[in-house]
């Protein structure tokens, strides 16, 4: 298993993904609260590799998961119930992770997040955020099972879906 950043012609396998969780969601067997057609599509992952910070989880040759990690915090996070206040260029934040369901369960989220808390690391950064639909119970209780703290839920229009209740996470890590 290895983590690289993205580049274009990872584009396709990762809005396969998109549309694997779309499929899954919309057939009851997953709950994310995302909606196929507003978030996350193509132009998701477009925008991501064109900032540079779309990476890409591959194991056995094949890209099974994908992320989007930043220094853009959400609007919404201005509310956060922070325990450790930090300056915009001491957080680091970690959108849109997304593992195949073909290969869930088999411990690639969380080399994700430990990878996005390395990657963190090396650039200074020790204090992480995320956020998550509040739905979604399986990424919460990963993220918990991780060491991240919930700072609050709060209703936001979040990437063109209504009625979201987001949860704010954080963790705060030793830099290198």
């Amino acid at each position: 298993m290895m983590i690289r950043k993205a580049i274009i012609e990872d584009i396709d396998r990762i809005v396969e993904i998109y549309d694997e969780i779309h499929t899954e969601e919309e057939r009851g067997r997953t709950t994310t609260g995302w909606v196929r057609g507003i978030y996350p599509e193509y132009k998701t992952a477009l925008n991501a590799l064109e900032r540079g910070d779309l990476f890409v989880e591959i194991d056995g040759g094949r890209i099974v998961g994908s992320g989007i990690i930043n220094k853009e915090q959400v609007d919404v996070y201005r509310y956060g119930a922070w325990q450790w206040e930090a300056a915009d260029d001491e957080v680091m934040v970690l959108h849109t992770l997304v593992i195949s369901p073909s290969v869930s369960g088999h411990g690639l989220g969380k080399a994700f997040v430990s990878f996005y808390e390395e990657y963190a690391a090396k650039q200074g950064c020790k204090y992480l955020r995320m956020d998550t639909n509040e739905r979604n119970h399986r990424a919460r209780d990963l993220y918990r099972k991780l060491g991240y703290r919930e700072a609050g839920v709060f209703p936001t229009v979040f990437n063109g879906l209504e009625d979201v209740n987001l949860v704010l996470l954080e963790k705060k890590i030793q830099c290198d």
